[in-house]
């Protein structure tokens, strides 16, 4: 049988759990980790090597770029933080040249795997690596609004005093502030939720800005998303066929012209995305995708100006 291969771009601390958390549940054989600073990604592997005797036995190592070669699923967690006083086009535009660098070292070695993106802004930095890799769309994925529809159904869950695995609730469009809740299909084994106006707003308010919560008490967010990018591997390396909202490129979308990388469920198996799910929304809801959708074309179209 053939080797399951993991490559993860970026150490920092979103790339060292996400990389900890799929050694910790056995996704795969090998586990590679590739960092700018190759000190950071050593020590890394070798920290989680010393731990080899409490686990099932997946080979970790610090790599470079021709370590890609093989990989069923590359991992990118790189990009720049914000500096004092730097503009987000700017910013977007040194992550554009981080992802320039990082895919055009990628490609002479691995052109078959599956790019699987976490760096934030999520939506653009996918849409970017689809336009620098010439991928095939499937197979450059965004983690989208799968974590934020995550946190979606725990407040619901929280809410409601029901376990969050047996809430159905969607997050769609942007992975940020004009992501759009979609409460006219969500429900509990198919039961409308009962749920006051006042008790949707606050549990969205809190879904949407959960990230600036967490990130004013602590300075980042890394444990969800690690478990949200775990759970995106493994219905890619075991063919699962799972429904995950994810980001990708959608043409139109419930009636949305949206032409960019968004979050919508979508069928994720061994060949990356096989199918989206078009929902059936509201007005209103289709309203809010659309400005979702038309904020991701400006910011692009910025940024290709610029």
């Amino acid at each position: 049988m053939k080797k399951t291969k993991v490559v993860v771009i970026g150490t920092g601390a979103v790339g060292a759990t996400t990389a900890y958390t799929l050694l910790l549940r056995n996704r795969m054989d090998e586990l590679v980790l590739i960092d700018s600073n190759y000190n950071k990604a050593a020590g890394d592997a070798l920290d989680m090597n010393h731990g080899m005797p409490f686990l099932d036995g997946s080979t970790v190592w610090a790599g470079t770029y021709e370590d890609c070669a093989g990989a069923d699923i590359i991992v990118i967690t790189a990009g720049a933080a914000q500096k004092p006083g730097e503009t987000r086009t700017d910013l977007l535009r040194r992550n554009a040249d981080i992802f320039d660098n990082i895919i055009h070292q990628i490609l002479p070695h691995n052109q078959d795997a599956i790019l699987l993106i976490a760096t934030n802004p999520v939506d653009i930095m996918s849409y970017i690596a689809l336009k620098k890799s010439g991928l095939p769309a499937e197979r450059v994925i965004g983690s989208g609004t799968l974590l934020d529809s995550a946190r979606f159904r725990y407040l619901i869950g929280q809410k409601l005093h029901i376990d969050p695995r047996s809430v159905h609730a969607h997050i769609v469009g942007e992975h940020g502030d004009s992501e759009v809740p979609i409460w006219s299909l969500a429900n509990i084994a198919g039961v409308e939720l009962q749920l006051s106006k006042e008790d949707k707003e606050n549990i969205f308010v809190h879904t949407r800005d959960a990230a600036y919560s967490i990130i004013e008490a602590k300075g980042a967010t890394y444990y969800a998303i690690a478990l949200a990018i775990d759970r995106i591997c493994t219905a890619i390396l075991r063919d699962e066929g799972a429904v995950l909202n994810v980001s990708t490129m959608l043409g139109t979308y419930c009636g949305v012209e949206a032409d960019t990388y968004l979050g919508v469920p979508c069928i994720v198996d061994r060949t990356g995305i096989r199918k989206t799910l078009e929902l059936t929304i509201t007005e209103q809801e289709q309203e809010l995708f659309r400005q979702s959708a038309n904020k991701m074309k400006a910011i692009i179209a910025e940024l290709e100006q610029a």
